[in-house]
């Protein structure tokens, strides 16, 4: 994994705002993050390797998880 292919996360992000927007509960929002990781990772990442795809896209979409619930708590505690 190159350091460009961190810039997926964000898109990461934004894919899955625009699922929720159509009408996905929130509820599932870490789950369809990992899976558009996943499917990310082996798709563009590694597309000849899919265990390393799965690997790679797992990190991704669980890092997209977590930058998105970091911020969204960051926000709210200084609108406090």
């Amino acid at each position: 994994m190159d350091v460009y292919d961190v810039s997926l996360i964000p898109l990461i992000i934004g894919l899955v705002e625009v699922v929720k927007q159509i009408g996905l509960p929130k509820k599932y929002s870490a789950l369809v993050s990992l899976v558009f990781g996943i499917a990310l990772g082996i798709l563009y990442i590694a597309p000849g390797d899919t265990l390393k795809g799965i690997l790679l896209g797992t990190a991704m979409g669980l890092g997209a998880s977590g930058l998105y619930s970091t911020t969204k708590n960051t926000v709210e505690a200084i609108k406090k």
